[in-house]
């Protein structure tokens, strides 16, 4: 036996690591298999699941196993492709027709290397089949839509089924059928049954062929057109972002924030004198910034603009815009949009000139005519001779966001399609921001977004003028922060009124004719002679970081203010001339100034301009300088001012010079920018001025104010070239002094010399640190090009090589850590910066030797791949600071180089440490001071990283993803420039670097692992240990895979989690499956090796061809365990299952979901791979996952039970029951009355290590379920089949018992269970799904910390910052499970899928049923595998099934029976019983294929019945009560498509030619005819299905008509037990559960006569009285000896245990607690016989539940006597009942029920409820009607009984009679007054009593009780004392309850009191002797019913408070008031009562 239940000594998973260990060294951990174990006894045999074993040598397998198959799909398994990886150079997308580069050429270094940075292609290193990986799983994606296209179509019956209203027979129609159906009819329905026609007939069913031949045409139908990928008909698992996904990071672009596009229609004015000019700009007022450049417009007529023709060059078409994009990358409430306005200077201030404009209006034109022609007149002498000068005029501001938001968004339906589109373009920009930017953002931004409004068209109509003493920007900040106040100054002021028309509009994403801000054309620009539109540059309010990615170099030049107060002489009208100077000379002025509008594109000079007479003027203008690229010491801006003539006096130039001052450009090399508050000389500046700055007082020279600052101007560079940190240009202009060799370096004001750069160099390289964060951003792909580059090219200086490895690791570190820090938002899921990814994918590059640009001045170094054994990995970090790795350099070049060229070495020497330097005799020659070096990068990275230490270490483990994608990437580039893509992987590295990847990879695995334990800093190990994972995934590709292996297992055996952490383990579990997401995961492990044993411990040794396929060569075993060799040859799948095995415990449910889904995750890539598409292929990668099918057989009690939707609601066995061993072998079997889901229990409950209440959830059941399919579906059959013949027959049992779980678990739901799920998820709120994230985000990790983190509100201005990756309802392929109502077409492809998937997953199950069953044919020794196969295919027909699966189940099914056919005629004889009724089921089928192949297999079970003993009785029995069975619950039973079956049968016996001879056609016929009579029964089942009385009635009466077949009756109880537990009537249930109990105790009793057994129904007389006619004592009982009686499970002692637990529970919840304890008095003998202790526990507790339930108020039925009159009632017509409703049911419900049931059914006109409870007179009646009377009646007991019936439930238990009362008066009215008031007393007796098997009893006697006006006095006197009593007496007291009864009683308004009951009854002694007793009892009643009155009042004394004491003074003084009146009427005795005794006694 020991052998057998191997699988039950699997690993107990507890904490005792070495338990673990042993066991799972001798059986790897999977269902073993004992014979198998021998397989290797060397030492690597034994490793144990919790380690990893050693990996197979894969490089070395591939070598030493050539494959045999040439090529095809097979081949390619075996190998990475050629084509693997990739790396391309894309030439990167210009956004400019002509690229932006500098005019001047790039002399320059700097500017040349920003120019190439700027051009060069992008380096893309691609992994060709990436997306074949499990990351890009179609699974999870859009694809699977894809996949799902052209499935057929499944029938199934569950969506077939029509409404039940449509099942009417044709021939039932009206209640003809209520009667029973006479001999007559059923000859004429037996006639019709032979004339009807049959479902077409099987071909070939009756021939006789092999069984082989059978089997092969069977598998060739079911293999037919199958669907290939099962995945594909399977839901992705609902997970977050898969975290292997990998996305490819957004291409470097060009920053820009939201985009609005301005159109600038029409300028008009009231008059029209003189050109206006216009400029638009952006301004935020709480940041109080300008954001956006200028944008000057042009909207004068053409007539108005000829008045400047003398001062207006040809205009250039650039400067005729009049639309204008504005980019915003902070939209905020305070963003206004100014718009300005100046004139042409004129004489006079800024309000004289608005005068005109303010008093004309156009409307008078006419009669002003003369004064506007002079004014026209002024203004052209004015533009004739001031025409170059401008004056401010007016402006006005326009509130951006209330133009936005009252546009609106688009249609109220397409709204929500914007703000997505809104939200996806801020994610492209959430890179930008900071984390300083996130605080500082207001809570109205949310809605400040501008890309959804509704294009706005506005009209400005009131400008303000301008102040002459208010332009600067402070006082126009005042201003707009004004304008939004509501009395605004500014209202208060008189405008100038004049039309401005603008549109306002969203721009759009690719605008035709636009213009960059230096004036280069965007694509597309079809046609240059259009006007165009201007992109205007943006100052973002606050810090923008994007790397720079085009060339740009401009200049803003803003004066600000001018103070001549304290100058001499004349300056009033001041402008000041702005030039941009290339030296001193006046020519040498730049045409570098922008234009603005309507003039050329560039200018040598722009003036300010002009505030009329102001000697202080503030400035307003912007000039916009384009810088050249190369700056020069002589290049400066200088400023001229002048003072402006306005009035034409004689000899008065036009402008006079009245003051100089100038800014030099570059200021120790650096541009000058900023706020300068200048000097201004009087005199024009000496020579070389331009070289000093104006603060420099230079001898000689006159300065206004004494030389004090009296210009105030600002000076901005938006510029790619400079930096404008002094941090990053020192650091540059170092490297390019290295570049150009150019010594001694001037930096700043220091003079850097050779002997002193290398100091230098590295300060400047530390010092980055302290640069500010923009500029490094905006230069961080220069700035990370130069690093690498000093690391791969070590410079040499004064001829010493300078390792900067150190020191450009350090600061790349630190740069990296701070991007990192500041911008948290722009970060992916695994925390990787988008900048800092994206520059890796595109920008970085491998420097090739010789290449970028450098000069000969670096050398080329390589690592010698032989490396002093010293060094290994513990070298020492106390090396040279300068050099970590050369120790020292050698004693004179000229040496060196003659002993290398002496010794003919001609290209390489070896240095100490190891390095071979690379020299080039040629550049010897030519200059051997120098050495040229080259370094591998990854080498010296890999090298600096494992070195480093302390802060420096720290931070590039906070950023290891950077440095390993970088390493990653310089190997690929090193491999594609050696062009050793393809060269062996054993060689291309190495040992060092192999080694410093091993110590990194080591001292990092350690790092997860402590760092976990210690600081808990999770977010940093979950980022360390994705990165890490990432990084051997990335290897995988390009190093030694068996080298990887090894690095694997070091990380396994590092990250152990022995203390059971399931964090850790989750660390291990995402490591495995990024690791595991490889592309190429199949091919790693070796899909195509056969395992075989090692003979030595090195694996590689076996020399079978990787090609074999002969499967017998191999131990099947190996491939089914997880054994060592298995491991080790297929080394990750090995991992993978083995984490499987170790982690399915319930205990891990989190893990087991996590497992489970990198397994799902696995075989769901697989399924949808096009490369493993082929059949063998697949059947080679099944071959990996073999072990996972005994991973869960072993975790098969733990699986979510699936089966418990099946469970026939209504008497469930308990769950005690099920655990004894006997009766779980006996509930084995499934039979029709005990439903799969019980038997399942049973199973469940059998296993020994079955721990309470732990399964897993149903989605990671589910999940493990359809990977074991996979691997069934895709398993090479022959290998399964040898693996199935070594199993023992418990192993296989327990994988039956797995596909018994299968097929529940993918049953079909069906259309409307699809629809009902929609329904209910419309109603899931948005808040449960908040709470469901808050419970996952509980026990959270970093990772999904970082998913909080970006769903918080950190709402920044600049976008909703709901980044959508981490939203799902936003995420567009996750929208299925968030819209909440789905449409039709939708729901149809969710039932289509489902369908197809239930159908899939169940032919799989048939397949492997197929191979069991094969297995047995083989071994015979299994014969008692077989009940289990038919269980599963029993099962499976039980369930929803397609029409498709259904005739390939039934084809198994019949072939089953065909081989073995005693097994189920004489072993499996339940099992018979089922497929009986399973047959019968599919019979009834609406659908015809199902109802052919079934009656096909019915036919030819009674065939093979009758041929093993010549009659098939048994089949006969089974049938027989298979259909009571299903007529009795099945709901959707249709009678006519089981006869059109029993007809096929019919002919099938009558073209049987075979046996036509015997007597089997006519026991068929007979056996078809009784089938059919029952069906007739059914017609009026199917009648009456809506009447659940009637029903139950037929079924009482069906079953009656089986009191002589035992099975049968006991069949039909059932059926009345169920439909009662439906209605919740349990106490019916009960009952019917206790007869049948009475039914088998009464043959059992005939059988075998044991003590303890009840002797039969007279045991059961105490639980009810009704029982006895269970009897057996007629003439015609059957014996239950006789072949097929008696023979259901029942018929035995565990089956009566069973009825009599079920009754036990039902009278449990019917509350019936003393019913329960008479049920166990008969069932406690019967366990004490037994000696079953745990039973009588159980049942001893289930007592004292009951009986403490006693206690409590309960609440039985409530009883109401109806009876039936009309001719419609047929034979209910007369007849009278009582029903028994559930307590508290009214009488208007009843009668509400049974008028609208009758109604619906005869037409509601044609029912009447008669209202009286008076006797029925049938003549007055209408005869067309039905009459209904219902009352409500009470149990009646007469006084004897009352002894015996004391508590509640003895008054509510076998109850058979009934009283109710009928008012009435000898005239015929119902009431009168109370001396004519008379009661009539209807007392009813039933035919059995209450509770029964039935709801409603028949009434057989009746008997009538009137009652004389006095008597009713005397009943109604009664009862108001015993009520006054109880209130009394109630405790605790009610003092409301007693209130009312007291007002009842002595109340003064009481009509028909008690005062006037006496006054009729009492006043007069009653003249008739009959009375006087009556009178006497009466009086006797009121003496009584006051004293009660009296104690009522004194309880309620004690009861009230303060304030009722008044209400209890009234109510005493009632009392008294009725006490007088009663007084003399009590006290009256009629004297003849009281005569003596005796005397009476001798009268008599």
């Amino acid at each position: 036996m020991a052998e057998r239940r191997a699988f039950a000594q699997k690993i107990s998973r507890t904490v005792a690591a070495e338990v673990r260990k042993q066991i799972a060294g001798q059986y790897g951990g999977s269902p073993q298999l004992f014979k198998n174990l021998n397989v290797g006894t060397t030492t690597s045999n034994t490793v144990p699941l919790t380690e990893a074993v050693e990996p197979v040598d894969f490089e070395e397998y591939l070598i030493t196993h050539p494959p045999i198959v040439e090529s095809g799909p097979l081949r390619d398994l075996i190998e990475f492709p050629h084509d693997d990886i990739e790396v391309i150079f894309t030439p990167r997308e210009c956004r400019t027709v002509v690229p932006a580069v500098p005019e001047e050429g790039d002399t320059d270094p700097h500017v040349r290397d920003c120019v190439r940075s700027y051009t060069e292609d992008w380096a893309v290193v691609n992994r060709k089949y990436h997306k074949l990986g499990t990351g890009f799983n179609p699974n999870t994606l859009d694809k699977q839509k894809e996949r799902q296209r052209g499935l057929p179509k499944q029938v199934f019956e569950a969506d077939e089924m029509p409404d039940s209203s449509s099942y009417q027979d044709d021939q039932v129609t009206g209640p003809v059928f209520f009667l029973f159906v006479l001999k007559g009819i059923w000859a004429c329905s037996i006639f019709d049954l032979k004339n009807s026609l049959p479902d077409p007939l099987l071909p070939h069913l009756l021939d006789r062929a092999p069984n082989e031949d059978i089997d092969r045409h069977n598998e060739d139908q079911r293999k037919a057109s199958r669907h290939r990928e099962l995945f594909a008909l399977h839901p992705a698992l609902d997970e977050e972002e898969p975290i292997e996904r990998h996305c490819v990071p957004d291409l470097p672009k060009e920053h820009f924030g939201q985009r609005l596009l301005v159109k600038c229609l029409s300028l008009k004015f009231e008059i029209e004198i003189e050109p206006i000019f216009a400029s638009l700009a952006l301004y935020d007022v709480k940041e109080k910034k300008k954001i956006s450049e200028n944008f000057f417009f042009d909207l004068n007529s053409e007539q108005t603009k000829a008045m400047l023709r003398p001062h207006i060059q040809t205009a250039a078409i650039s400067t005729l815009a009049r639309s204008a994009i504005f980019s915003i990358t902070y939209p905020s409430q305070d963003v206004f949009l100014v718009i300005k306005l100046e004139k042409v200077l004129q004489q006079g201030d800024i309000g004289e000139c608005a005068e005109p404009y303010m008093v004309f209006k156009e409307s008078d034109a006419a009669k002003n005519k003369e004064k506007l022609e002079k004014l026209r007149s002024q203004s052209e002498q004015f533009c004739q001779r001031l025409g170059r000068y401008r004056m401010p005029f007016a402006w006005t501001a326009i509130h951006l966001m209330n133009i936005v938001n009252s546009a609106g968004s688009l249609e109220r339906d397409t709204e929500l399609e914007m703000k997505r589109k809104g939200s996806w373009s801020e994610r492209r920009n959430s890179s930008i921001m900071g984390r300083r930017s996130l605080e500082r953002t207001t809570s109205g931004d949310e809605s400040c977004s501008l890309t959804g409004f509704r294009p706005a068209t506005l009209t400005i109509t009131n400008f303000f003028k301008q102040e002459g003493d208010r332009l600067s920007d402070e006082d126009l900040y005042k201003f707009l922060a004004d304008m939004r106040r509501p009395s605004s100054v500014l209202r208060r002021l008189r405008p100038i009124t004049a039309q401005l028309k603008l549109d306002i509009s969203p721009a759009p994403e690719n605008p035709h004719y636009c213009l960059t801000p230096d004036l280069q054309q965007v694509k597309p620009y079809p046609d240059s002679r259009v006007r165009p539109t201007r992109e205007i540059l943006e100052f973002p309010s606050r810090d923008v970081y994007v790397p720079n990615t085009t060339y740009r170099n401009l200049l803003y030049v803003n004066p600000q203010s001018l103070n001549f107060a304290n100058r001499q002489g004349s300056a009033r009208n001041i402008t000041v001339k702005v030039q941009f100077m290339n030296g001193e000379d006046p020519n040498n002025a730049m045409p570098v100034i922008f234009g603005k509008s309507s003039c050329a594109d560039f200018f040598k000079e722009a003036y300010t301009a002009v505030v009329y007479h102001n000697r202080s003027p503030d400035f307003h203008d912007e000039i916009k300088i384009k810088l050249p690229a190369s700056l020069s010491d002589h290049h400066h801006i200088l400023f001229t001012f002048y003072h402006v003539s306005c009035q034409q006096k004689q000899n008065t130039p036009l402008e006079t010079p009245v003051g100089y001052t100038w800014i030099p450009m570059l200021q120790n090399g650096r541009l000058r920018t900023g706020h300068f508050c200048l000097p201004v000389s009087l005199e024009k500046p000496p020579q070389s001025y331009s070289v000093l700055s104006p603060d420099v007082p230079l001898p000689g020279m006159k300065w206004v104010d004494n030389h004090r600052g009296v210009f105030n101007v600002e000076v901005v560079a938006v510029s790619t070239i400079h930096t404008q940190d002094q941090y990053l240009d020192k650091f540059f202009a170092l490297v390019h002094a290295l570049d150009e060799h150019m010594f001694p370096v001037r930096i700043g004001d220091m003079r850097i010399m050779e002997n002193s750069l290398e100091a230098e160099l590295k300060s400047s390289i530390a010092a980055l640190n302290s640069s500010q964060l923009e500029p490094v951003v905006r230069f961080l792909h220069l700035l990370l090009d130069k690093l690498v580059l000093l690391v791969v090219r070590p410079p040499v200086i004064a001829g010493q090589i300078v390792n900067l490895g150190q020191a450009s690791f350090e600061v790349m570190a630190s740069v990296v850590n701070r991007l990192h820090k500041c911008l948290d938002t722009s970060q992916d899921m695994h925390g990787r910066n988008s900048l800092l990814s994206s520059y890796i994918h595109y920008v970085f590059r491998l420097p090739r030797p010789g290449g970028l640009g450098g000069s000969v001045h670096y050398a080329t170094m390589a690592r010698s791949a032989i490396r002093p054994a010293s060094l290994n990995l513990n070298r020492s970090r106390s090396l040279s600071n300068s050099n970590p790795d050369i120790s020292g350099t050698p004693t004179s070049p000229d040496d060196e180089v003659r002993s290398i060229i002496g010794s003919k070495v001609r290209f390489c020497h070896v240095l100490s440490r190891g390095y071979i330097y690379f020299l080039c005799p040629s550049l010897l020659r030519a200059s051997y001071t120098f050495w040229w070096i080259f370094q591998l990068f990854h080498e010296e990275l890999a090298l600096q990283w494992v070195v480093s230490s302390g802060s420096v270490r720290e931070g590039a483990l906070q950023q290891a993803w950077f440095f390993f994608e970088l390493m990653v990437k310089s190997i690929i580039h090193h491999l594609y420039y050696g062009d050793r893509l393809d060269s062996p992987r054993k060689n291309r590295f190495p040992e060092r670097f192999m080694d410093d990847i091993t110590a990194l990879v080591s001292t990092i695995a350690g790092d997860i692992v402590s760092r976990f334990q210690k600081v808990k800093d999770l977010e940093l190990v979950e980022r360390l240990n994705t990165s890490l994972a990432f990084f051997l995934n990335d290897l995988l590709s390009v190093m030694d895979r068996g080298f990887v292996f090894t690095l694997i297992r070091a990380y396994w055996k590092q990250v152990h989690p022995l203390f059971k952490n399931p964090t850790l383990e989750s660390l291990r579990l995402d490591f495995l499956r990024i690791v595991c997401s490889h592309e190429h995961y199949v091919t790693l492990n070796l899909p195509c090796s056969l395992l075989t044993p090692p003979a030595s411990p090195s694996p590689s040794v076996s020399s079978s061809s990787g090609f074999s396929t002969h499967v017998q060569d191999q131990k099947i075993a190996n491939m089914f365990e997880l054994s060592a060799p298995f491991r080790e040859q297929h080394f990750l799948s090995g991992l993978v299952l083995s984490e499987l095995s170790l982690i399915l415990d319930p205990e891990n449910e989190g893990l087991v979901s996590k497992v489970v889904s990198v397994v799902h995750n696995l075989l769901s890539s697989h399924d949808s791979d096009p490369r493993y598409a082929d059949v063998e292929v697949k059947a080679r990668v099944a071959m990996l996952y073999l072990p996972l099918i005994g991973i869960v057989m072993e975790a098969l009690p733990h699986l979510h039970d699936f089966t418990g939707k099946d469970a026939v609601q209504g008497p469930h066995l308990p769950l005690n029951f099920l655990s004894d061993p006997k009766s779980s072998n006996m509930l084995k079997n499934n039979t029709p009355l005990f439903s799969s889901a019980l038997h399942y229990a049973a199973l469940r409950l059998s296993y020994q290590y079955f721990k309470q209440n732990m399964y897993f959830s149903a989605e990671s059941s589910r999940s493990l379920l359809i990977c074991l399919l996979w691997v069934l579906k895709n398993a090479d059959e022959l290998v399964l089949q040898k693996w199935f013949t070594d199993l023992s027959v418990s192993q296989l049992n327990r994988l039956l018992d797995l596909l018994y779980l299968c097929v529940s678990c993918f049953e079909y739901k069906g259309k409307k269970a699809f629809e009902r799920m929609n329904s209910l998820t419309f109603k899931k709120s948005k808040d449960m799904k908040a709470k469901l994230e808050e419970a996952i985000l509980g026990s959270i990790g970093a990772r999904q910390e970082m998913v909080r983190r970006k769903r918080s509100p950190s709402g920044s201005a600049f976008g909703s910052q709901e980044n959508l990756r981490w939203r799902k309802d936003m995420t567009h392929w996750r929208q299925n499970s968030e819209r909440m109502d789905k449409t039709r077409a939708e729901l149809e492809h969710e039932a289509l899928i489902d369908g197809n998937l239930a159908t899939e997953a169940n032919l799989i199950i048939l397949d492997t049923l197929e191979i069991v069953v094969q297995t047995v044919s083989v071994t015979e020794s299994k014969e008692s595998i077989l009940g289990g196969v038919l269980k599963v295919l029993l099962h499976s027909m039980a369930c929803n099934q397609s029409a498709l699966y259904l005739q390939h189940c039934f084809a198994t099914q019949r072939a089953l029976v065909s081989k073995f056919p005693e097994l189920l005629f004489e072993e499996e004889t339940e099992q018979c019983a089922d497929l009986c009724l399973r047959l019968l089921r599919s019979c009834s089928s609406s659908i015809s294929t199902i109802r052919s192949h079934a009656s096909a297999s019915l036919y030819l079970l009674m065939r093979q019945n009758f041929e093993i003993g010549n009659n098939f009785a048994r089949v006969k029995m089974q049938v027989t009560m298979s259909l009571s069975s299903l007529v009795g619950t099945s709901q959707n039973f249709n009678e006519e498509f089981l006869r059109r079956s029993l007809k096929t049968i019919l002919t099938y016996a009558e073209e049987d030619l075979e046996l036509r001879e015997t007597t089997f056609p006519d026991q068929v016929q007979d056996l078809v005819f009784n089938l059919h009579m029952i069906l007739s029964d059914t017609v009026k089942m199917k009648e009456h299905q809506e009447d659940p009385e009637m029903l139950v009635d037929l079924m009482y009466r069906i079953a009656k008509g089986y009191q002589t077949s035992p099975d049968l009756r006991l069949t039909w109880l059932q059926n009345m037990a169920g439909k009662h537990s439906e209605r919740n009537n349990h106490a019916e249930a009960a009952q019917c559960l206790v007869h049948s109990a009475a039914l088998v105790a009464e043959y059992l009793s005939m059988l075998e006569d044991r003590k303890y057994l009840p002797v039969g129904c007279v045991t059961f007389q105490n639980i009810s009285s009704n029982v006895l006619e269970e009897s057996a004592v007629s003439d015609d009982v059957v014996s239950p000896d006789e072949e097929g009686i008696c023979s259901g499970k029942y018929f035995t002692e565990i089956g009566l245990v069973g009825l009599l637990e079920q009754a036990a529970a039902c009278f449990s919840m019917a509350g019936m607690y003393e019913a329960v304890n008479e049920v166990y008095k008969v069932l406690i003998p019967i366990h004490e016989a037994n000696r079953d202790a745990k039973k009588l526990a159980t049942i001893h507790g289930k007592l004292q539940e009951a009986f403490s339930k006693i206690v409590g108020k309960r609440m039985f039925g409530t009883y109401f006597r109806v009876g039936f009159y009309g001719s419609k009632f047929s034979d209910l017509d007369e007849q009278e009942f009582v029903y028994k409703e559930p307590a508290i049911t009214k009488l208007a419900e009843i009668s509400h029920r049974l008028e609208g049931f009758y109604g619906e059914r005869f037409g509601e006109d044609q029912v009447e409820v008669i209202k009286d409870s008076n006797p029925v007179d049938k003549c007055k009646l209408d005869p067309n009607k039905a009459f209904i009377q219902i009352t409500y009646v009470e149990p009646y007991f007469d006084t004897y009984e009352m002894k015996d019936r004391i508590t509640y439930f003895d008054k509510n238990y076998n109850l058979r009679r009934f009283v109710y009362c009928t008012p009435f008066t000898l005239d015929g009215r119902a009431h009168g007054d109370l001396h004519e008031q008379f009661k009539r007393k209807t007392i009813l007796t039933t035919s059995h009593a209450f509770p029964y098997i039935k709801t409603r009893i028949n009434i057989i006697h009746k008997e009538e009780i009137i009652s004389t006006p006095i008597e009713v006095a005397i009943e109604d006197m009664q009862k108001k004392t015993q009520e006054l009593a109880f209130a009394t007496q109630q405790d605790p007291a009610d003092a409301k309850m007693l209130q009312m009864v007291l007002q009842g009683s002595v109340g003064t308004t009481v009509n028909q009191g008690p005062l006037e009951v006496a006054q009729v009854f009492l006043s007069e002694i009653p003249s008739d002797p009959k009375l006087y007793r009556h009178h006497n009892k009466l009086r006797l009643c009121f003496k009584d019913f006051t004293k009660r009155c009296e104690d009522a009042l004194r309880k309620n004394k004690s009861l009230i408070g303060p304030d009722q004491k008044e209400y209890q003074r009234e109510l005493e003084r009632n009392y008294h008031r009725l006490k007088e009146a009663l007084q003399p009427l009590i006290n009256r005795k009629i004297p003849q009562l009281y005569k003596p005794v005796l005397q009476v006694n001798s009268h008599r």
